[in-house]
C-alpha cells in the first residue's frame, strides 16, 4: 500500500512551468511577447488571486488555461490535465467568467443556463438549472430575458453560466468591475462559499482591497512576467518601513535638531512623519527623542503599509 500523500505531494489545481506566448506583428510591425516564461502553481481548494495591470498578460494567461489561446511554449495543466494533450478534459475542468458580459439579450436567464449545460454535454436529468438560480438569487428572475435585468444580475448569470458543469476550478476576471458596493460583497460571500465547498478559484481584479480580502495567495504578473508570488501577508512584511505620524502642538518651522537622525518630513507645520523599519525598536527611540526635544505631543498614529504599496512598488520595479 502507497504511503498516504502529505499537503505538499498533493497535484495542484493549476500548473503553468515556462508559459510563453508570442503574437506576430502584421504588416512588417513587431509581435508581442505576451507572455515571457510565467510559472506558476495553484494549490486546490485555495482562493488565488493574480493581480497586474493593463496589458500585463493576465487574460492571455486566463484564455490558455481555457483553451481559447494557444501557447506559444511551457507546459500549462488544469486539475492534472495538460490543456493541449486533453483539451476537452482541461476545459471541463475550468469555468470561466470573463470580464465581458456576453449573453444574449432575448434568451431568459434559464434557458440560458440550460444551453450552456446541453454545451457541455450534461444530461437533462444532471443539470444544476433551478439549484444555481436559486443560491445566485435569480429565481424570480427565470423567465425574463437577460435585457431585463440589471448589471449584477447580468454578472451572476455569468457566474452561473460558468458553473454549469460543476467545475473544479473557477476564474472569476475582474468579477466586481462596474458594480456597486452591495453587489461586491455578495459576490465575495458566494465566492467564499464556493471555496468552503471545494471550489479553487482564481480572481484577477484590479481592487487591491478584494485581493486582500478574499485571496490566500497573490502572484503579481507585470510586463509578461511573475514579479512576486507569495502570501498576501508575507507580501506586506516584505516592504521596508511603516509610518509614525506625530501630531505636535505648537507650529515647527523645521525638523528639530535632535530629529534629524530619524529623517522624517514636516508634512504640515503641526506634523512630522517618519518611515521607520518594520519588527524594530525605532517608535520608542523615535519617542525618547521627541520628548527630549521638549515637543508636546497631541496624537500618534501608525500607519500599515496596504498591498497597494506592494503592487505598485513591484509593478514599477522600485528596489
Amino acid at each position: 500500500m502507497p504511503p498516504a500523500m502529505t499537503k505538499h505531494d498533493q497535484p495542484m489545481a493549476v500548473e503553468v512551468a515556462g508559459l510563453e506566448k508570442f503574437y506576430p506583428g502584421t504588416g512588417g510591425r513587431g509581435g508581442n511577447h505576451a507572455l515571457k516564461g510565467v510559472s506558476l502553481t495553484i494549490p486546490r481548494g485555495s482562493i488565488f488571486g493574480l493581480l497586474g495591470p493593463n496589458g500585463a498578460g493576465k487574460s492571455t494567461l486566463i484564455n490558455i488555461l481555457a483553451g481559447l489561446v494557444r501557447k506559444s511554449g511551457g507546459t500549462a495543466r488544469v486539475w492534472g490535465i495538460d490543456v493541449d494533450e486533453q483539451p476537452r478534459a482541461a476545459r471541463a475542468a475550468i469555468g470561466v467568467v470573463p470580464q465581458e458580459l456576453t449573453l444574449d439579450p432575448y434568451f431568459p436567464a434559464h434557458d440560458a443556463l440550460e444551453l450552456q449545460a446541453g454545451l457541455f454535454g450534461i444530461p437533462k436529468a444532471a443539470r444544476r438549472t433551478d439549484e444555481l438560480l436559486q443560491v445566485l438569487g435569480l429565481a424570480d428572475k427565470a423567465t425574463a430575458p437577460a435585457r431585463s435585468l440589471s448589471g449584477g444580475m447580468r454578472r451572476r448569470l455569468m457566474v452561473g453560466k460558468a458553473l454549469v458543469h460543476n467545475p473544479p476550478v473557477l476564474v472569476l476576471d475582474e468579477p466586481t468591475a462596474g458594480v456597486d458596493v452591495l453587489l461586491r460583497q455578495q459576490l465575495w460571500d458566494y465566492v467564499r462559499l464556493l471555496n468552503r465547498n471545494g471550489t479553487t478559484v482564481l480572481l484577477t481584479t484590479h481592487y487591491l482591497q478584494e485581493a486582500e480580502a478574499l485571496c490566500d495567495r497573490i502572484a503579481i504578473l507585470a510586463d509578461g512576467q511573475i514579479v512576486a508570488k507569495d502570501t498576501a501577508s508575507v507580501m506586506l512584511r516584505g516592504l521596508e518601513s511603516q509610518e509614525l505620524l506625530i501630531d505636535v502642538a505648537a507650529p515647527l518651522a523645521s525638523v528639530p535638531e535632535g530629529l534629524r537622525g530619524f529623517g522624517p518630513d514636516l508634512t504640515k507645520p503641526y506634523r512630522l512623519v517618519f518611515r521607520y523599519a518594520q519588527d524594530s525598536d525605532s517608535v520608542s527611540r523615535i519617542l525618547e527623542a521627541i520628548r527630549s526635544a521638549d515637543l508636546h505631543i497631541t496624537g500618534i498614529t501608525t500607519r500599515q503599509p496596504d498591498l497597494e504599496e506592494v503592487f505598485l512598488k513591484l509593478v514599477r520595479g522600485k528596489p
